[in-house]
């Protein structure tokens, strides 16, 4: 065969030159890579082009009223939502879900707003506990969630179709957050029970870790009927699917209930958003189309939602660009209106105008400038730890202790990104001595604390005198350099959970 090749021009030569064999060889491999991208690019393109024409528009969100501002300018918020509903769910997936078709019923427990400053700084998710008690406009007080059921049954009774009852939920729910918050905002993002089902399916399955087993046993209520269907042991698993979606909606059985969940929430996003980047979804075309797909036929966006846009936020949240916040709250009480025992979340209304302010990268300036760093033994400390590092609380303390401080409450708090000195108003002397003893720490005013409180958080800070820490990803902001190594190791970057 090679004297044949030998007698034909253009073919190799029955003694080849290597270096004109190499020199082919790159010709072909550049021919079938560029080949690939055009044919991926394409694919990709047409799969974008049909998922944003095809995504469920709903009402346009209320403009602000005459005579009002937004309070936080350019900057976006975006509500994120989880509805109830199973429908569009194929037979496989309700026997999957392990439930049936709910007859067009409509509930939501997961309520987020995702705030994207203008200047390009990390964007945050804050949460809403689904029990918060609150002022719903023109319906009295209750709880957070019964705001979208409110809007949604007004709609239902008027004689409104599925889509625009579902709309008049989401415009509820945005006036309720914003009379609670004061933040303005401008669009809304749906996603439907099936979404996590779907999307961890998409993707792969999602790496997570649990500091204990969950199962029907723990989840369960007192005739040992379990609720979410978790079945899950300690430590590392991969979930997707059905157990995706038990995962974030688990919280009986939980040390502390919904605030638990909302954890689990937010520690589910973070954990798809680096699986995303780590598989290469958004490079692979195929895993694109699935995903897109995934996604698509679980929303319903307002008419001026870029989803474009939205995309590329998205993944900048992938490389660890995002911070997870609980709005503030007293934690579970029980209330009696109208003489029913009622299980609530508190919502910390004190705290909240400095909880937003934070959240605008503004503080109040002015005392602690004035002030004068307190001696430290006239000064007493919290210490709480907000990693994933056990220990590091007691550590500090002891620290503490030693230059002088006293110390009070030593426990563990909500995942916090960087280390803060936490201070209430009027206790910018002792809050300027703390934070003294703990360099790079920075002073945050808030009403949530009943003294000068040190937050111990993933960036490693710690009391002077230890060694900064190995950056920890207890919140799901990290360092960049840590973010890259999270990619391979995502459960080493999140730690475990409740």
């Amino acid at each position: 065969m090679a004297d044949v090749f030998a007698q034909r021009p253009g073919f190799w030569p029955a003694s080849p030159d290597p270096r004109r064999r190499l020199r082919l060889g790159l010709r072909l491999l550049v021919a079938v890579v560029s080949f690939v991208i055009l044919i991926g690019s394409g694919f990709a393109w047409a799969a974008y082009k049909n998922f944003t024409s095809n995504i469920p528009r709903g009402a346009p969100v209320p403009q602000l009223a005459a005579g009002t501002t937004d309070i936080d300018g350019k900057d976006q918020n975006i509500l994120l939502i989880g509805n109830d509903s199973r429908a569009g769910a194929s037979a496989a997936e309700l026997r999957a879900l392990s439930t049936g078709n709910d007859g067009g019923s409509v509930n939501t427990d997961t309520m987020m707003v995702l705030h994207i400053p203008a200047n390009g700084s990390r964007a945050t998710v804050i949460s809403f506990p689904r029990d918060s008690w609150v002022d719903i406009p023109g319906n009295g007080k209750g709880k957070i969630n019964s705001a979208y059921g409110d809007g949604y049954s007004s709609a239902k009774n008027a004689g409104k179709n599925g889509r625009v009852a579902q709309s008049a939920g989401i415009i509820m729910m945005i006036k309720t957050i914003s009379a609670l918050t004061g933040l303005h905002i401008d669009h809304y993002m749906q996603v439907n029970l099936l979404g996590f089902y779907r999307i961890s399916n998409a993707i792969g399955g999602v790496t997570v870790c649990l500091n204990a087993a969950q199962n029907p046993n723990t989840d369960s209520d007192a005739f040992g009927k379990g609720y979410s269907g978790i079945n899950l042991p300690k430590g590392v698993s991969v979930i997707k699917g059905s157990q995706a979606l038990a995962f974030v909606r688990q919280r009986h059985g939980l040390p502390n209930g919904d605030l638990d969940r909302i954890r689990r929430q937010q520690y589910f996003l973070a954990a798809a958003f680096r699986k995303v980047e780590s598989a290469g979804v958004l490079l692979n075309p195929f895993k694109l189309h699935d995903l897109l797909n995934a996604v698509g036929s679980s929303l319903l966006t307002d008419p001026a939602l870029n989803v474009l846009s939205l995309g590329r936020e998205f993944a900048q949240m992938s490389a660890g660009n995002i911070t997870f916040k609980t709005i503030p709250n007293n934690g579970p009480q029980l209330i009696y209106p109208d003489g029913v025992e009622t299980s609530i979340v508190e919502v910390n209304k004190a705290a909240l105008p400095d909880f937003i302010r934070q959240l605008q990268g503004k503080s109040a300036d002015a005392a602690l400038t004035a002030a004068k760093a307190a001696a430290p033994s006239s000064v007493t400390v919290d210490v709480l730890n907000g990693t994933s590092t056990a220990g590091r609380a007691g550590r500090n303390a002891v620290q503490l202790r030693g230059l002088g401080f006293k110390v009070n409450t030593v426990d563990s708090t909500d995942p916090a990104t960087a280390t803060v000195v936490e201070y209430p108003n009027g206790t910018e002397a002792q809050a300027k001595a703390v934070a003294a003893a703990v360099a790079g720490a920075k002073l945050v005013q808030t009403s949530s604390v009943p003294r000068v409180t040190l937050v111990l958080g993933a960036n490693g800070v710690q009391v002077n005198g230890l060694a900064h820490a190995t950056p920890s990803s207890a919140s799901s902001g990290t360092t960049k350099s840590h973010a890259a190594t999270s990619a391979a190791t995502p459960v080493a970057a999140l730690g475990c959970i409740n």
